[in-house]
């Protein structure tokens, strides 16, 4: 069985129910945040997982998802940096996004931005791998053929869209990036930090807008320049070590 096949086996039979935080699995669904609207408004997170490295490359007439534990020998002829190619990273990260109450309750939006400038729209009903072999399978479909569909339905479950990311995201809500090098603040610090901020309507914005938050998904380095334009607010650090 291929590892896309293997992925979509996984989506389809995991009961979903043990983790949706008190919703059947037909609440869960409805609970999808599913046009445009319905995406900028309300309580919710928008994650940006900015500078991913998700690289596809044609080995022995194969496609693969570059990285730095199975291509050393292309990556050091083609002159790139070996240690900045980790989409396991990104796995790790999506994996642990996807699986939060959160996003069970349909309060997680994702996106992830590749080192490429390929952005990509991730839904919340995705199931995702739980190997990298088989993530890797998945990510080299979606980069061929844009788009991964649900296996019993036409739900498309990741999918390339068009650059640049801001389009995506609430006009007007509370954006902030991710980095080390940010003023330290625990996240209920942040929070607090904003309680005052209000809408036109003089609600609480934390309330009516969902929040965005940037995060490097890279080894090292500092995507800072690259989240602050897309954060258009100060870059904060949660936790100082990586």
């Amino acid at each position: 069985m291929s590892a896309v096949k293997r992925a979509r086996t996984e989506e389809r039979s995991s009961s979903r129910s043990d983790a949706l935080v008190g919703h059947t699995v037909d609440e869960a669904k409805a609970l999808i945040p599913r046009t445009p609207e319905e995406k900028t408004t309300g309580q919710r997170l928008v994650v940006v997982l900015e500078k991913a490295a998700l690289e596809v490359v044609q080995v022995k007439g194969k496609y693969e998802l570059l990285n730095s534990d199975d291509h050393k020998n292309i990556l050091a002829k083609s002159g790139k940096d070996i240690s900045s190619y980790r989409p396991d990273i990104t796995h790790q990260c999506l994996m642990m996004l996807l699986d939060s109450p959160l996003n069970k309750a349909g309060k997680l939006l994702i996106y992830v931005h590749t080192m490429n400038n390929v952005l990509i729209e991730v839904s919340p009903a995705l199931r995702m791998p739980r190997t990298f072999k088989r993530f890797s399978g998945l990510i080299v479909e979606l980069l061929n053929k844009n788009k991964i569909r649900a296996a019993n339905s036409s739900e498309i479950l990741m999918k390339v869209i068009a650059n640049p990311v801001q389009k995506y995201l609430p006009a007007g809500g509370i954006k902030c990036g991710l980095s080390v090098d940010g003023r330290l603040l625990t996240c209920p610090q942040w929070l607090k930090s904003h309680d005052e901020t209000k809408d036109s309507k003089g609600r609480c914005l934390i309330d009516t807008v969902p929040v965005t938050v940037v995060i490097g998904a890279v080894a090292h380095g500092e995507p800072c320049s690259v989240i602050k334009e897309l954060a258009a607010s100060p870059v904060v650090c949660v936790c100082r070590w990586n």
